[in-house]
């Protein structure tokens, strides 16, 4: 079973449909209990870094999500919910992370061409950087996904697959059990679907 978090922020609905659509045991959940017993956790999240991390730290979600991913329960983040597996974020100021995955979200603002728009909105190719990514399984070199994001992870040791808009970013991280989408695999179609697949069998 897999526990999508709900901590306030995020589109949980799509993201459940994509779940039930490939099978997989979901529910959406802010209950501890329910957490520790499922054997998968989705971290979603839409919106700000710093209020996004409020609520999960407020809610103590925080602490149950640490846990489980350091006794090797895989989990995943999807777009802010990826940022926030990360140390800190530099989004309006500097906000502290779940620091599962070492290094930091900056910003596209003075990094890309200025006739390129803040956010990225739309469906960009992966070059898949780790082949052996358990996310991947379904998937090809090339293969296109969707995107709404203005912050980014810097390419990194944790890198499992980047994409490029204006500078090269990290688009997906894997390290060990734990994994992360910038992009929205339950926006993105059958592509999404099958990564979504990939990781439900990780």
């Amino acid at each position: 079973m897999v526990a999508v978090i709900d901590y306030g922020v995020g589109n949980l609905f799509s993201l459940l449909s994509s779940l039930k659509a490939i099978g997989a045991e979901a529910v959406i959940t802010n209950d501890v209990e329910t957490i520790r017993n499922a054997d998968r956790i989705i971290l979603p999240g839409v919106g700000a870094f710093e209020d996004a991390a409020k609520k999960l730290f407020e809610s103590g979600l925080h602490n149950v999500i640490i846990e489980e991913a350091e006794k090797g329960k895989p989990l995943m983040g999807i777009c802010l919910g990826m940022q926030l597996l990360f140390e800190r974020s530099f989004e309006y100021g500097e906000h502290k992370g779940l620091g599962l995955i070492k290094g930091d979200i900056l910003g596209f603002d003075g990094k890309i061409d200025k006739t390129l728009k803040i956010p990225q909105i739309g469906w960009n190719a992966l070059k898949l950087t780790k082949k052996d990514c358990p996310l991947w399984k379904y998937i090809k070199e090339g293969d296109y996904v969707y995107f709404v994001h203005s912050y980014f992870a810097e390419i990194s040791d944790a890198t499992a697959s980047s994409s490029d808009y204006g500078i090269e970013f990290t688009a997906a991280v894997s390290d060990g059990n734990i994994y992360g989408c910038q992009f929205h695999p339950e926006k993105s179609g059958d592509v999404g679907l099958n990564i979504l697949r990939g990781f439900c069998e990780a």
